[in-house]
């Protein structure tokens, strides 16, 4: 096992569990004790986990994962959750796209669809996230606007009032949300301040929301606020969701797509 595909496997370790012992990773990766002790000096050295003694931790509420590293974790229920959101968009609309894993497997789904291999646009995308503009650039029949702003290196998001100043003069079918959190009562929340306000800014220049986020997501919270619950038309989850959780959105007046 390479170095990038233990880091990625022991930070997915942590997020889900938020402790590891040195024997408990090496036992888990089949490596040894020394290989994981520099694996977690390394990962320290970067910020991506606290090391304490025998072992490591998250850094706590406002943890974030880079994005190269998120990407395998819960990667079914992400493709599923991307298919049924791409299935929402209608030929010829225009998409807004929040940067993350999930809505990046959006951007994939929407490019293989059959009914938009042709059209002038058939579609438009409208994203702040580098890399999904990036795979979708390709893509002749896609028009793609790409926000300006500053790169944030975690995400591959662009921030700050150059991408609010694109927003502020363009109108979107749908906006696609991916989310750190989402609660009944507190709404769509991402880690970062400066995210969050160019997600919002989207969101209220679309027609209609939909949040994707899978059952990991339902019922968290997070620092900085994109939405109220009451801003959201869809949301597209996996089947594993808490049907309590699904029931109150509901009575929010969300649709739910437990999928």
């Amino acid at each position: 096992m390479s170095r990038d595909a233990r880091w990625k496997a022991l930070l997915g370790l942590l997020v889900e569990r938020g402790r590891l012992d040195v024997e408990e990773a090496a036992a888990e990766l089949a490596v040894s004790p020394a290989t994981i002790r520099r694996d977690f000096d390394g990962l320290a050295e970067q910020q991506m986990l606290v090391r304490t003694r025998g072992g490591a931790v998250v850094h706590g509420v406002s943890y974030e994962l880079p994005l190269r590293y998120k990407t395998a974790r819960r990667a079914p229920e992400k493709e599923r959750i991307a298919r049924a959101v791409a299935d929402l968009v209608a030929p010829g609309e225009t998409v807004g796209l929040t940067g993350g894993t999930t809505t990046t497997e959006v951007a994939r789904a929407l490019a293989v669809r059959a009914d938009l291999a042709a059209g002038s646009p058939a579609l438009t995308v409208v994203t702040n996230a580098l890399n999904i503009a990036g795979e979708l650039a390709v893509r002749p029949q896609f028009k793609i606007v790409v926000t300006g702003g500053v790169a944030r290196p975690s995400s591959y998001e662009l921030v700050g009032p150059l991408a609010d100043g694109v927003l502020g003069q363009i109108t979107l079918d749908v906006a696609v949300l991916g989310v750190v959190a989402l609660d009944v009562r507190d709404g769509a929340a991402a880690h970062d301040e400066a995210e969050a306000a160019v997600n919002r800014l989207l969101c209220e220049r679309a027609e209609r929301v939909v949040v994707a986020a899978d059952s990991s997501k339902l019922g968290r919270r997070a620092f900085a606020r994109i939405c109220a619950t009451g801003a959201v038309d869809t949301l597209v989850t996996d089947a594993a969701a808490d049907e309590g959780a699904v029931r109150r959105f509901e009575e929010a007046g969300v649709r739910v797509l437990a999928v």
